[in-house]
């Protein structure tokens, strides 16, 4: 199995566990296996010992929130994202210590808010764990860790319970109970929710209990740039993160004993996407950068019913930012899929017709606009009961009433478009990752409870018990660690892009070429890089990226740009461009089809490939810019941790 190096020294899984049995959860774990490994496979990295943060054999107290200066800070905790996984971890560690919420828009603007389905969890006692379990590892293609699947599906109603203690309010039916709805590649119905609006339910309620509690300061409107590492003999250790304050335009730097990077997805490398503009993978790139393992980045989902605005009867007058998602569960609830010539399709496909798994629903929609040279399909629910329709999708409703449509009486015009990160941050059952003190939840982890596709409504419950789980580890770590003030200038700080530095000309310039390029690149990885894939899209897809990386890069550093130099649209182009290379990379590794990950020239699952991808650190002196961290470290002075 050769391995592939385009955005990082990768290897499949079954390369780098020595001895491993056929079953790559079993022995190593999941947990443990990469983090042993990897001490052998390391490259050379950034520093020589230096470190923010050094542990002692006594307890040590919580720090109060600490600003040296207006652009330095010191928490306990740093939080790197503002929706439900980042939210819930910050509410449990405020009661040990000090938490700032970094978030990149306004605290609500996350992948979480525009979550409709639900939450699936096993509340009904005609279902079990069992199924829960079942059903999850049979939509991830059986290449789930399956101690995550039980970990997550066992702990999953209390997580429930405990949304509920703190004011989310969600849908019960006439006998009082929460009503249970059910989506494609679920065999029972699980699904808690709020109407077609439970992210904005489940936002509102940790929001409201994250700003009124003392302990808690949230930092809205910064950009994170890149996380604060040293190297401690072998191991990678995390010391906080810089950050670009977007309203004043302005670098702050956070140090802390504890970060947690729940920062969403990246659906952005691709032109359409459910996802909101905040989505531009910049945890994922983040992590990579500070030598984070990362894992099964080829499996990219694509919700197959995103609205089609070029099937309303009146087309919205601008593009609209992210693509309006159809609930999984207007399938689920008994809605039909039906090609422009009105013939339902699915059955043809796959036997649980539109029910099937979201890959499955999304490959055959897209089987069926080539085959028949059409832009969308149309999915109808107007069989149904009128007030049932209006009760269940008032969100929906409303929104294709704006433009002409009422879905009560006419079919939803529909195509696919990405939406969900299977692959991540590859994190042990308690979020941890192999930088230490670096912690993951949410999307931007990869904990191998989706493995090749994720199950409906599972985005949610991970979510919520990962940042779970993830609090006692940081709390016991925060405990023993003690934050060494003085060492926050041991990093370069990065220097933001003004006309001062670099003339109006230039960065008006720069700007135009990144928005260009950054649409450049979106259209390759949607030709290339979509949902049915070859080898040969694949490697144009890389030399095409590598190209319009190269002239964007050069022209960037022929215009006075630099290394440490930093924007918000530049970053987030960087992080767009290594989260593409991570995926192109995956996905040209694994010679076969399975889940999300469907190739023309391997179109069948092989049982000898049932083990995740990986990918290792590169080396920082040969990568280009988005691969490289932006510090260097201007002091080398060792100390012991």
């Amino acid at each position: 199995m050769a391995a592939h190096v385009s955005a990082g020294n990768f290897y499949l899984a079954g390369q780098v566990y020595r001895g491993q049995a056929s079953n790559p959860f079993k022995e190593p774990s999941w947990s443990s296996g990469v983090f042993k490994a990897l001490k052998a496979d390391r490259c050379g990295c950034y520093s020589r010992g230096v470190s923010a943060i050094t542990e002692s054999s006594k307890p040590c107290t919580s720090i109060r929130a600490v600003s040296v200066s207006s652009s330095t800070k010191y928490y306990d905790f740093t939080v790197i994202g503002s929706g439900v996984a980042g939210l819930r971890y910050a509410l449990e560690v405020a009661k040990q210590g000090t938490v700032a919420v970094i978030t990149k828009d306004e605290p609500h603007e996350s992948n979480t808010n525009y979550a409709q389905g639900g939450v699936s969890a096993v509340l009904c006692p005609l279902d079990s764990v069992e199924s829960h379990m079942q059903d999850t590892m049979v939509a991830g293609a059986h290449l789930c860790d399956e101690e995550t699947v039980r970990v997550v599906c066992t702990e999953g109603p209390e997580r429930i319970r405990e949304l509920i203690a703190m004011g989310a309010s969600f849908d019960h039916g006439e006998d009082g109970n929460l009503h249970l709805a059910r989506e494609g590649g679920h065999s029972h119905r699980r699904i808690v929710h709020a109407a077609d609006m439970t992210g904005r339910e489940i936002e509102r309620a940790l929001l409201e209990a994250v700003l009124n509690d003392p302990n808690i300061s949230v930092f809205k409107h910064h950009f994170a740039i890149d996380l604060l590492t040293s190297q401690v003999g072998l191991n990678t250790v995390c010391h906080g993160v810089d950050t670009l304050n977007i309203k004043t335009n302005e670098v702050v730097r956070f140090i802390s004993k504890v970060t947690l990077l729940a920062s969403g997805g990246a659906g952005h490398i691709y032109p359409s996407t459910t996802n909101p503009l905040v989505a531009t993978g910049d945890g994922m790139a983040m992590a990579h950068r500070a030598q984070a393992v990362i894992s099964n980045m080829e499996f990219v989902q694509f919700h197959p019913t995103a609205l089609a605005d070029e099937g309303l009867p009146i087309k919205p007058q601008t593009a609209r930012e992210n693509a309006f998602l159809i609930t999984e569960a207007v399938r689920g609830d008994g809605g039909i899929l039906y090609n422009l010539g009105m013939e339902r399709f699915m059955p043809v496909y796959d036997e649980r017709a539109e029910l099937a798994p979201r890959d499955v629903v999304a490959r055959s929609i897209d089987d069926q606009l080539k085959k028949r040279n059409e832009k969308y399909v149309l999915l109808d629910i107007s069989h149904k009961a009128r007030d049932k329709i209006l009760a269940h999708f008032p969100n929906i409703a409303s929104e294709c009433l704006k433009h002409g449509l009422d879905i009560t009486r006419q079919p939803i015009p529909v195509v696919p478009a990405a939406h969900y990160m299977c692959g991540g941050v590859r994190a042990g059952l308690q979020g941890e990752t192999n930088v230490l003190g670096l912690f993951v939840a949410g999307e931007v982890a990869c904990t191998g409870l989706h493995g090749a596709n994720r199950l409906a409504s599972n985005s949610l419950l991970e979510a919520l018990v990962f940042a779970r789980r993830a609090v006692q580890p940081s709390t016991e770590l925060m405990k023993r660690t003690r934050l060494d003030v003085s060492a926050s200038e041991k990093w370069t700080r990065p220097v933001v892009a003004t006309a001062r530095l670099l003339g109006d000309e230039v960065i008006s310039k720069i700007t135009a070429l990144t928005k260009e390029v950054r649409r450049e690149l979106q259209e390759v990885m949607w030709k290339y890089v979509g949902i049915v894939r070859s080898t040969i899209r694949l490697t144009t897809a890389e030399r095409k990226i590598a190209e319009l990386e190269a002239k964007w890069e050069t022209y960037l550093f022929e215009h006075g740009w630099e290394q440490t130099v930093v924007a918000l649209e530049a970053c987030e182009m960087r992080n767009l461009f290594c989260c593409a290379k991570l995926v192109v990379s995956s996905a040209l590794a694994r010679h076969e089809s399975r889940g999300l990950h469907y190739m023309t020239d391997f179109p069948f699952v092989e049982e000898s490939k049932r083990i995740p991808t990986i990918i290792l650190p590169s080396s920082p002196t040969t990568a280009s810019w988005s691969s490289r961290r932006l510090q260097n470290i201007s002091s080398s002075s060792l100390i012991d941790c």
